[in-house]
């Protein structure tokens, strides 16, 4: 015997106005998860290229220093190749009237063409802080959402969650230490080529006065540019995000 089929529910009744309300709310529910999973895409894909650029900043950073210690040493090479090749009698190197002129050239030439390499790499450390800012933004924002999931098992980020660290301009930190010897090395190397182009005598005052001239110069350079971005025009924002770096 054939049972007898549901009745059907008219378009107006309060059950089939339930139903569509819970149909809706299942799509809704799938379509907000697939958005969710987009956007966490996107976030993902996003930290992978600031983490790139972090690692490009780390990297010419690097490799600038080293181009400018190379710069600065090849005076150096240069006089013992010469005085290995008997050019230069090894006495000349030894009183400040008899060495020879060019030497002291050479000095403030390569002391002048380290000053982009310096400056090359004063850009790279301030990118690589930028991107050490978002990088601890984005660990912020994970370890805001997942906070209780953390204290549930007990764990914590071994690393920064501040925005605001690390500073553009920071004298003490390690790239702020390099920046200042390498300018004193640079001022050192231009302030003796200059009086040994003079040919006055080397007192040990003009040349301090010298290099602390030169190396102030150019630690203002490195002051200018660290803390420019401060002041340059920001971004356009127009969803009204907190900006949350310094």
């Amino acid at each position: 015997m054939r049972k007898p089929l549901p009745p059907r529910l008219r378009a107006d009744s309060p059950a089939m106005a339930a139903e569509i309300r819970t149909t809706a709310r299942g799509h809704g529910d799938v379509a907000t998860a697939g958005r969710t999973d987009s956007f966490l895409g996107l976030l993902a894909i996003d930290f992978q290229g600031i983490y790139q650029v972090y690692i490009a900043a780390i990297t010419e950073r690097l490799t600038m220093l080293r181009f400018a210690l190379s710069l600065l040493a090849a005076p150096y090479a240069a006089t013992v190749a010469l005085v290995t090749a008997r050019v230069v009698p090894p006495g000349a190197i030894t009183s400040w009237h008899r060495f020879p002129g060019y030497l002291f050239g050479l000095m403030v030439a390569f002391g002048i063409l380290a000053v982009p390499p310096y400056m090359r790499m004063i850009e790279a450390h301030i990118t690589h802080a930028r991107t050490a800012r978002a990088l601890n933004n984005f660990r912020l924002l994970y370890t805001r959402e997942l906070r209780e999931e953390f204290i549930a098992i007990r764990w914590a980020p071994n690393l920064p969650v501040d925005p605001r660290y690390p500073e553009q301009f920071g004298v003490l930190s390690w790239p702020g230490i390099t920046a200042v010897v390498l300018a004193v090395l640079e001022a050192a190397s231009v302030a003796v080529g200059v009086v040994g182009l003079a040919r006055v005598a080397p007192s040990p005052v003009l040349i301090s006065v010298l290099i602390v001239t030169f190396a102030l110069l150019l630690f203002a350079l490195y002051y200018i540019r660290a803390n420019s971005s401060r002041r340059r025009k920001q971004p356009d924002n127009p969803f009204g995000f907190p900006t949350v770096e310094t």
